[in-house]
């Protein structure tokens, strides 16, 4: 049970009543009417096999508020598309699934590169814009919501509860992210959102002082959270990051786009539990390792942007001083996790404190030494602006795929 306690600069919707999940879906069947709402899916085809999305897909089913469900389907063979288009079947909504590696949306993938406008290396974020684009493109819905597929504990009141602030017509919110308390199987998860970005922020305010945007980004609960919803404008012209600095990036560009009182932040679950990364200690190309170095070099460029000038020695204090606070953070975490009957392995805690210290100090010298870098995926609009016609191509390539590849006596009905 959520607190009613507003903190930082961003609305917080709090879960006070455990409000039926029934009641929740009558006022979307209500708001769709006036707002179409829809609900894109990152997917990897492993995923279609593990235990998560199954479900996810059960749980989905009785969501008849929503128009359209879009897939983005990575690392995907022929055989593997096919497999996929009946898997996702079970879903009554409209719904069609990009084949990222598919020849169709290869060649458009290939056509942006050509004006150096497509996204730079595979993942998650080049995987979520295709779908955005598909949104823009399909035109059948005025908000949508976002979360990943492989989260265990998922229960569709998650989506009402996520897509809620963004689909009531009397509402302004243009954006929601959503939030839960990462704990499952007795145990106190989310290292990198505890252990690096929390109190990363922190040392940041420390050294540079008071400023808005270090207090807008520490003001979400969760701010790694998967899981946001947004209207339909916002995809025109939000820049996202290919790598794991997806999340604070999307936050970052909702930051510079809108004024924070068009944003919130909603409890979306009391438990929330799904595929964990390992710590990668020995390779940091990978796991928790990686990630902690895309995330702490997407913070350094955003506060670049707003005029912060780093050196070597600012990222030398800034990992002494993250290292005090991450480390008397673990003794908080423990306390509370005594407290509540959990366990938190103070060691491995501190090894992982370990760990993004040395990685705020590696993505430091990433950004000094390559300024020329260029993460961020080009605006929808941008795109549009240099190939007018990219959102018909993009539609005409998916609903080709749909038609070829789709088995089954009702393949043109959805």
């Amino acid at each position: 049970m959520g607190d009613f306690y507003q903190n930082g600069i961003i609305t917080t919707l709090h879960n006070l009543s455990d409000r039926p999940v029934e009641e929740l879906e009558q006022d979307l069947r209500k708001f769709c009417g006036e707002r179409p709402l829809g609900l894109i899916l990152p997917s990897l085809y492993s995923e279609l096999e593990g235990e998560a999305l199954p479900a996810i897909l059960e749980e989905l089913q009785p969501a008849d508020y929503l128009s359209e469900i879009v897939i983005g389907l990575d690392r995907a063979d022929e055989a593997q598309y096919r497999s996929a288009l009946q898997f996702f079947d079970c879903l009554p909504q409209r719904h069609r699934v990009l084949w990222n590696d598919g020849p169709r949306l290869r060649a458009l993938d290939e056509q942006l590169r050509e004006h150096d406008l497509a996204p730079r290396e595979a993942g998650k974020g080049r995987n979520v814009w295709y779908c955005m684009g598909y949104t823009l493109a399909s035109n059948r819905t005025e908000s949508v919501a976002l979360h990943d597929c492989d989260i265990l504990t998922y229960e569709r009141s998650m989506l009402a509860r996520l897509i809620y602030p963004v689909a009531h017509p009397r509402f302004n919110y243009e954006f929601c992210k959503g939030y839960y308390a990462r704990v499952a199987d007795g145990k106190i998860n989310g290292r990198v959102s505890r252990l690096l970005v929390t109190p990363l922020l922190r040392a940041l305010q420390k050294i540079l002082g008071d400023m808005e945007y270090l207090e807008y980004m520490d003001s979400f609960r969760y701010p790694l959270a998967g899981e946001f919803s947004f209207r339909r404008d916002v995809l025109n012209d939000i820049r996202i990051p290919s790598d794991w600095g997806l999340e604070i990036g999307v936050l970052s560009e909702m930051y510079r786009n809108y004024a924070n009182n068009r944003l919130c932040q909603a409890d979306i679950a009391d438990t929330y539990d799904h595929k964990h990364q390992d710590l990668s200690a020995q390779n940091d190309q990978g796991g928790l390792s990686k990630m902690s170095i895309d995330i702490s070099k997407a913070l350094f460029r955003k506060l670049a942007t707003r005029g912060v000038t780093f050196n070597t020695e600012t990222f030398r204090s800034l990992k002494a001083t993250y290292y005090r606070i991450a480390l008397d953070f673990v003794e908080t975490y423990h306390n509370d996790a005594v407290m509540n009957g959990l366990s938190l392995d103070i060691h491995n805690e501190e090894k992982a404190v370990e760990l993004f210290a040395e990685n705020i100090m590696k993505a430091g010298e990433a950004f000094l030494d390559r300024p020329m870098e260029r993460p961020f995926i080009p605006s929808w609009s941008r795109v549009i602006s240099a190939s007018p016609d990219i959102l018909e191509q993009l539609l005409e390539a998916v609903e080709a795929d749909h038609r070829e590849y789709r088995s089954g006596d009702h393949a043109a009905e959805n």
